[in-house]
């Protein structure tokens, strides 16, 4: 599902970093566990294509995600993989339902309002479809930063520091939560964080 080789990076004026080899396989939940500063979101930019390395590969479904053009790699990450941030990032002059219907026109995938509703009535926010991510609770905020990551029925979803920023009784909701979330969708979840609060949701951990 997930594999990479002899991962580098090097940001501007300092030392390459050099990435452990990881293997993911299916639906085998993973977690990059490690403190500020140690490389786990870099690393997962990289296996998220967001990032290109300096040096090594990375495979997705057995493509070589870096061997695509710049174009092709969006449009492959757009089809094949969802991402939940810390911050929502929703575009603010649109409503909820407009950003997630974004998300599949990015993919080139149909604009399906019903797909929509039916993602948002299984995440209890439907009633927020016409409302604007100012008018949202960080919590609603999640929930629909959750429905755009999954809206295009992706198989792997990437979360970074989903939990940083909640108290114990909110992380393991939202732990509850993404996980229903990647069992109905058939994902493999890799999530990036210093939080081990959540370690032990996941049989498959990377320590960085």
């Amino acid at each position: 599902m997930i594999r990479s080789e002899n991962l580098t990076f090097k940001y501007p004026n300092a030392a390459d970093l050099k990435f452990p080899i990881v293997h993911i396989e299916k639906n085998k939940h993973s977690l990059l566990l490690g403190e500020s500063g140690s490389g786990k979101t870099t690393l997962l930019h990289l296996l998220g294509g967001l990032s290109a390395p300096t040096s090594g590969k990375v495979f997705i479904n057995d493509t070589d995600i870096y061997a695509l053009s710049e174009q092709e790699r969006d449009l492959f990450r757009a089809k094949n993989m969802g991402f939940i941030f810390q911050d929502a990032h929703l575009l603010k002059n649109l409503t909820i339902e407009e950003n997630i219907l974004l998300a599949q026109y990015l993919a080139k995938e149909k604009q399906d309002k019903k797909a929509v509703a039916d993602i948002l009535n299984r995440l209890q926010i439907e009633e927020k479809s016409n409302s604007y991510p100012n008018q949202l609770s960080r919590g609603q905020l999640q929930r629909a930063a959750i429905a755009r990551a999954v809206i295009n029925k992706p198989k792997v979803l990437i979360a970074d520091e989903p939990t940083a920023a909640l108290d114990d009784s909110n992380t393991a909701h939202a732990m509850d939560l993404i996980l229903q979330i990647v069992a109905n969708y058939d994902a493999t979840l890799l999530i990036a964080t210093h939080d081990t609060r959540i370690k032990s949701y996941f049989a498959n951990t990377y320590q960085l």
